[in-house]
């Protein structure tokens, strides 16, 4: 989990959503439609994005998850967070962690992506606040700068 092993005793109708939260005070990730439908509760797990409201932590295994959490290293925050802040692509900020690490396992793959790719990629998560510009304009950003 964000580069640190843990072992947890789970209950089995628990989703990964319940256990990062609940269990593991991850509270980036969001409880948001809970049917994989708003993209709020996307973490990455070894690499490609996933909705933890849909996924039961015995899927995951030995795998690396990856929550919002685990994009910053130390105080040095991820390219794509400093752009989010600079292109004011968070508003109310609760759609922001599944945007970021949808937004990141694409550059991971495709470093300098066209802007239908970043639609694509960011299809999943819905927002109501920003009409997409600023987010697309930030992911773009935070592309060159890598």
């Amino acid at each position: 989990m964000n580069g640190e092993r843990h072992t947890l005793a789970a209950e089995p109708h628990h989703t990964l959503l319940e256990v990062l939260r609940e269990e593991m005070g991850l509270t980036g990730t969001k409880h948001g439609c809970e049917l994989g439908e708003c993209g709020a509760c996307t973490v990455l797990v070894d690499g490609a994005p996933i909705l933890s409201c849909l996924t039961l932590p015995i899927e995951i295994g030995d795998r690396e998850v990856t929550t919002v959490e685990g994009l910053a290293k130390g105080p040095d925050l991820d390219p794509l967070q400093i752009a989010f802040a600079e292109e004011a692509a968070a508003q109310c900020g609760y759609c922001t962690p599944g945007m970021l690490l949808a937004a990141k396992a694409l550059l991971e793959r495709t470093p300098l992506p066209s802007r239908e790719q970043i639609e694509h990629a960011i299809s999943g998560n819905l927002c109501r606040c920003t009409g997409y510009t600023a987010i697309y304009e930030a992911i773009e950003k935070a592309a060159k700068r890598a």
